[in-house]
């Protein structure tokens, strides 16, 4: 799976509309069984609210997309939840919305309207990013090459995630696939060909305008 938008974690906010109570919960998911688990552990904390409307969507081309109204009118509910997160190009990620029922019909257009906004400030609360593949790399450089490897590690801006001081320094750093060809030349460079990088597992990582979240 290449890179994709998605929540960077749990998120949770809530409105109130005519009366009637909406809480917004959205969650991270890489699975359908993890968005069913997800989904079920939110009714189970809301058993007592009027609906329980969620929406999920999981695969690198979009390929499972559910959504449920859960006893509200056809069309008003589930499918708008599900509409924001296909609008914001968003995958992996499941969102619940919890309705309270204030005794104030809303009307099919107030429902879609109120529906809407609910799933929206969900996703919101669990950020929005750019979930990207980077490879562990990590490498030791004398202590004299030291403030040479910062600066250009800054300037060419690639993520150091940690630094030890042994013996010699040991660097690590998260990598994208198209730029570790560049950080081996770089440290090829640098060190004169006398230290190679040592490269671990892949995994996503959030970033948000540019910047690494954690």
């Amino acid at each position: 799976m290449g890179n994709y938008k998605s929540i960077h974690k749990f998120g949770r906010d809530e409105i109130i509309i005519n009366k009637s109570r909406f809480i917004g919960t959205a969650c991270p998911v890489e699975t359908e069984e993890e968005a069913l688990d997800f989904i079920d552990k939110i009714k189970k904390e809301f058993k007592d609210a009027t609906h329980n409307v969620y929406a999920y969507v999981i695969g690198e081309n979009s390929n499972i997309q559910r959504f449920s109204d859960d006893g509200e009118p056809s069309g008003t509910a589930g499918m708008p939840v599900l509409n924001v997160i296909m609008q914001e190009n968003l995958k992996n990620v499941a969102v619940v919305v919890t309705r309270y029922f204030g005794g104030v019909l809303l009307g099919a257009g107030g429902l879609v309207r109120a529906y809407t906004k609910c799933c929206k400030i969900a996703l919101e609360s669990g950020i929005i990013v750019d979930k990207v593949l980077f490879y562990d790399v990590s490498f030791k450089i004398d202590y004299t090459l030291l403030g040479k490897m910062e600066n250009e590690l800054l300037k060419n801006n690639f993520i150091v995630t940690d630094k030890v001081y042994e013996d010699q320094v040991l660097f690590k750093l998260i990598v994208e696939k198209e730029n570790l060809e560049r950080i081996g030349a770089l440290l090829g460079e640098i060190s004169s060909g006398k230290t190679q990088i040592s490269l671990g597992q892949a995994a996503y990582y959030s970033i948000k305008n540019g910047k690494l979240i954690v």
